[in-house]
Formats: C-alpha cells, sequence, structure tokens
C-alpha cells in the first residue's frame, strides 16, 4: 500500500522551473522589455536576463528574440506566455480574496427586539451595498447589554437617561400616536369608544410611559376604560394585530414608519405624545475603530432620511 502510494504521488509531482524564473519570464514577454520587467518586480534587469537564461536551460530551448532595445517571445515564448499569465493572475485573485477576507470587520449592534424588526432590518440593505466589508450583528434582546465589557460595540437605548458611564449621543425623541388599518374607519378620537384598545408592555415601570391612560387623559375621553383591549408582549405583535384590524394600538411611531408610508396603518387622529429619546450609547474606554465609526454614520443618515424606500 504504501508503495502504491509512493506511485501515486510520483505521478502528481510538479517538475517545474523556479517560480522566479517563470515570473521573469511572464513579466517581459509581457512588456517585451527586461527593463520594465525588472521595475514591476523591483528587481535588477541583470537579474532578469540571469532567470531567463536559467528558464530557457531548463527548457532547452529560447524563449525570446533579441532585438535593440526590445525582446520579443518567439514561437516557443508565446506558447508559454498566456498559460503563466492565466496562472498568475488566477494566484493574484485567489490571494486578493483571502486577503479581503482577512481584512473584514464585526460589529456588533444591540437594540430591543422590536426596534431591530421594524426599523434595523428594513435599512440593512442599503448599508451591506455602501460596506460590503462590514459584517454587522444585530445582537436583538431586551436585556441591558455591557457595551462597556464589550459585549456589544454600540447600543441603541430607549430612555430617559443620563447614561454616565457611557458615551451616549442622542439619536431622535420618540413619539406616540393611535395607529389602525384605514379598513376601521375612524375619523375622530371618540371612535375609540366603539373600538378595541390595543396594548403593548413596558418593561420598565415608569409614569412617564406614553400609555393609553395618559393619552385618554389628554385627549378628554374620561368614559374609556384604558386598561380594556388586547395586549401583547412583543411590540411588533401589537404592529402586526393592528395592521390585521383587531385594534387600535397606541405606538411608537418611529417602529411603524413603513407602515405609515405604506398605508397598511394611517394615524386616523391625535394627540401625539411625546416618548423618550433614542440614543446611541458605546464604553467610553472602547477602541472607535473606522467600521464602529461607519455604523455610527449610517444610523445617524438613517434617522435622518426617516422611512426607508423601496424600489
Amino acid at each position: 500500500m504504501d508503495e502504491l502510494n509512493s506511485s501515486v504521488k510520483a505521478k502528481h509531482m510538479r517538475r517545474l522551473p523556479s517560480l522566479a524564473a517563470l515570473r521573469a519570464f511572464e513579466a517581459a514577454a509581457r512588456h517585451s522589455s527586461f527593463k520594465r520587467a525588472a521595475e514591476e518586480l523591483h528587481v535588477t534587469p541583470t537579474a532578469i536576463s540571469h532567470q531567463i537564461r536559467q528558464l530557457e536551460q531548463a527548457i532547452g530551448t529560447p524563449l525570446f528574440e533579441r532585438r535593440t532595445r526590445q525582446v520579443v517571445p518567439n514561437a516557443e515564448g508565446h506558447v508559454l506566455l498566456p498559460v503563466l499569465t492565466e496562472g498568475f493572475d488566477s494566484f493574484a485573485r485567489a490571494i486578493d480574496g483571502l486577503t479581503r477576507r482577512s481584512r473584514r470587520s464585526t460589529v456588533t449592534l444591540s437594540a430591543t427586539p422590536g426596534f431591530t424588526a421594524k426599523w434595523l432590518v428594513p435599512r440593512l440593505a442599503a448599508f451591506r451595498k455602501a460596506r460590503p466589508d462590514i459584517d454587522l450583528t444585530l445582537l436583538a434582546t431586551l436585556d441591558v447589554v455591557d457595551v462597556k465589557g464589550g459585549a456589544a460595540d454600540l447600543a441603541l437605548r430607549y430612555g430617559a437617561g443620563p447614561y454616565p458611564d457611557l458615551i451616549a449621543e442622542p439619536l431622535a425623541i420618540d413619539r406616540f400616536a393611535p395607529v389602525a388599518s384605514p379598513r376601521l374607519g375612524l375619523g375622530k378620537p371618540g371612535d375609540l369608544r366603539s373600538a378595541t384598545l390595543i396594548h403593548s408592555y413596558w418593561r420598565r415601570s415608569d409614569p412617564r410611559n406614553p400609555t393609553w391612560r395618559h393619552w385618554l387623559k389628554r385627549a378628554g375621553l374620561d368614559d374609556i376604560d384604558p386598561r380594556a383591549g388586547l395586549r401583547f408582549s412583543d411590540e411588533t405583535h401589537a404592529i402586526q394585530a393592528a395592521v390585521a384590524g383587531n385594534g387600535v394600538a397606541l405606538h411608537s411611531l418611529l417602529l411603524v414608519e413603513e407602515e405609515l408610508a405604506t398605508g397598511t396603518l394611517v394615524v386616523p387622529f391625535g394627540p401625539e405624545l411625546e416618548g423618550f429619546p433614542l440614543h446611541l450609547v458605546r464604553g467610553p474606554d472602547r477602541p472607535l475603530t473606522e467600521p464602529i465609526k461607519a455604523v455610527q454614520a449610517w444610523l445617524r443618515a438613517a434617522f435622518a432620511r426617516g422611512a426607508p424606500r423601496h424600489a
């Protein structure tokens, strides 16, 4: 068995001249000049001449016609040139691909599941088109991710703040309003008396949370029970319920931008309630790399543009 393996290996052994000699020939033949080949390969013309002479001796035939101030591949050289050019081009493409892969960067961005699904995901294609070299990892969780410790490079935090141990940049102030399917035909606040209220779960109890209780008080509707209706622990499910016509949701206008733009949801009436600011935060001691800066710039620009537009 060992003898068989040795025989197979022997059949597949490549008996080739030196790679340096082949490179020298390919460059000289392509440029029709030892001097220009030497400039490309960062060696002397004498070194190019020496390498080609070694190659011709190894093959057993001349490869060039030597002319005044010019060398031209002869018939044998023209047979060898395209094979080497294609081979070196293949080497270059493979090495370039490996180099690009090794230089790829990963940035982890944390946000709530609802914000990830409804705001970030529709905008990912634009980011990938602009920065295909950055692999963006979206960490969708309701937990407060430790950006100081490196669990995420950046995080979107919704709340009043402050964030004394973090570098925080306000991106937007959210607003809340009743949203419903246009099929319900709502036209004035009083129409809520015959509609189902849709509630989203607030993870943190805060008297400033924009709830139906606050909205009904602002609208002067004292005869509607602010606790009645449908409740959802996931805000994306509350949006889906509103789109399906199951009721009226008091919801973040940031998260229903796409539905409002396409008309699957409408704001039938006011008033609007001001929510909390949305901050982009990062750890103060974490390195601010170019890929992280690129994600920051993308988020700023995306907030400035508003809802994504699809072709």
